[in-house]
């Protein structure tokens, strides 16, 4: 085992460009610097290659087990540029952590020069470096095995969620029912003149956007507007407890719903709907959660650029109305189950969290001479 630089055991050569109008039928996979981007009729490297992000997902590595295409986004090593095995090299520069080297003011990149610098310790013998990568790729498949459960772990507790609130509510199917707009106050707000610097200056009254309701407890907001455009602006002051809806908004934003802990108020894609004596604060906002798909399916093929909610629609929800100790007896019970499948979900994230952070553990201990001198067996 010696030290020596990455410069000193291989080259990086500069990818091709292979722009994709040109690009013919083939089985040569094209790599760009955060991995296969297509095909193309042929490859130009010598059987397996390392391929390393020059541009943008600098330091990335992937490795090709067959000659293929490496577009000039990428730096790229193979046979004809080391004697060292591939598989170990690929490993080695992956410990490295190249993309560290960054030094673009613009768009990410890195200098083969500064990755050349890199000391490594490296075996004496190949097939030293062969047995060191075959003992990382039978531990980096236990840990990609170890990964899918925990994924599919934390996705069922997803869908449990979502289980105890559909089945949660489809128990109050025989329940009576009350329109919205006719048992509860609602409204919405505006959007002072951004122009007016008094409306905004000095801030203090919390002003909420669609994109902060989200299914979560608002205590915040990441705005706020002055008294004068409260008095000015067509604006309601909400009391905490209230209710709020997405009524548009990019992606998932439309249909999800939140409930203000501050006094606040909101834009004008907000519907608002303010504490009652007919729906227990808890009971309703947890069954907007269970009606999201429902919500956003209610504005679905209405035509325009993008399906919004609106006043209308939600005012004309027809929502179970039990009585008040009904309501609240309903609602701690599916907050018990709902903090249990949240217990679940936050040990499984962990778990997940850990396996993420394992392979770069096992790297440092196969490649990190304070500790094993690369010693594997």
């Amino acid at each position: 085992m010696r030290l020596v630089n990455v410069g000193d055991i291989c080259c990086f050569e500069y990818g091709k460009s292979l722009s994709e109008r040109i690009r013919k039928p083939g089985d040569f996979v094209v790599f760009g610097s955060n991995g296969p981007v297509g095909n193309h009729s042929e490859g130009f490297t010598d059987g397996k290659t390392i391929i390393i992000g020059r541009k943008g997902s600098i330091g990335a590595i992937h490795v090709s087990p067959y000659s293929c295409w490496p577009i000039d986004t990428t730096y790229f090593i193979d046979n004809t540029c080391t004697d060292c095995d591939l598989e170990w090299l690929a490993f080695q520069l992956r410990h490295l952590r190249l993309e560290e080297l960054n030094k673009a003011s613009g768009v990410p990149g890195l200098n083969r020069e500064d990755a050349y610098k890199q000391s490594i310790w490296l075996p004496e013998t190949k097939a030293k470096q062969r047995q060191i990568s075959s003992f990382m790729k039978a531990q980096l498949e236990e840990v990609d095995t170890a990964r899918q459960a925990a994924q599919t772990q934390v996705r069922d507790v997803v869908l449990l969620r979502s289980r105890l609130l559909q089945q949660t509510f489809a128990a109050l199917r025989d329940a009576p029912r009350k329109v919205l707009g006719e048992w509860a106050r609602t409204t919405s707000g505006s959007t002072p003149p951004r122009g007016d610097k008094r409306y905004w200056s000095p801030a203090e009254i919390p002003w909420v956007k669609t994109g902060e309701v989200a299914f979560a407890p608002i205590t915040q907001t990441e705005e706020a507007i002055s008294r004068q455009a409260l008095a000015d602006c067509s604006l309601t002051l909400l009391p905490p407890q209230t209710v709020l809806i997405a009524m548009y908004g990019q992606g998932k934003t439309r249909g999800q719903s939140a409930m203000l802990q501050i006094e606040a108020t909101t834009n004008q894609a907000c519907f608002a709907i303010l504490p009652n004596d007919t729906w227990d604060v808890d009971f309703l906002h947890h069954w907007l959660m269970a009606s999201y798909e429902d919500l956003r399916g209610l504005s679905d093929g209405r035509g325009g650029n993008q399906a919004n909610l609106n006043g209308a629609l939600l005012n004309a929800l027809e929502i179970p109305a039990p009585d008040i100790v009904g309501q609240r007896r309903t609602v701690a019970v599916l907050k018990t189950q709902l903090a249990e499948a949240a217990a679940i979900h936050q040990a499984a994230t962990t778990q997940l969290a850990e396996i993420e952070r394992l392979p770069q553990r096992l790297l440092a201990q196969a490649f990190n001479p304070s500790t094993t001198q690369g010693d594997v067996t």
